[in-house]
């Protein structure tokens, strides 16, 4: 879905009603901004928490997920 949102003078902008209310902020909220080579990613502070989360659960998701593990293997390949 794109929706045109005007930017005022001030730098300021509107999101409409219908996403504030999908997302949760109908009563206000804090927003994070990712600029992209393909343009700006709007995210809601706890879908950006779920995403870091989504990722970090990449990498710890198998038994050499300790800091211990990961610090060995940095000296194995550092010739350490």
């Amino acid at each position: 879905m794109s929706v045109q949102v005007n930017i005022m003078a001030n730098g300021r902008m509107s999101l409409p009603a219908g996403i504030r209310k999908r997302l949760g902020l109908e009563g206000g909220g804090a927003v994070l901004i990712e600029e992209t080579a393909d343009g700006v990613i709007l995210r809601t502070v706890s879908q950006a928490v779920a995403r870091a989360q989504a990722i970090a659960k990449k990498y710890t998701d198998h038994p050499d997920a300790s800091v211990d593990a990961f610090l060995a293997s940095r000296r194995s390949d550092s010739g350490e």
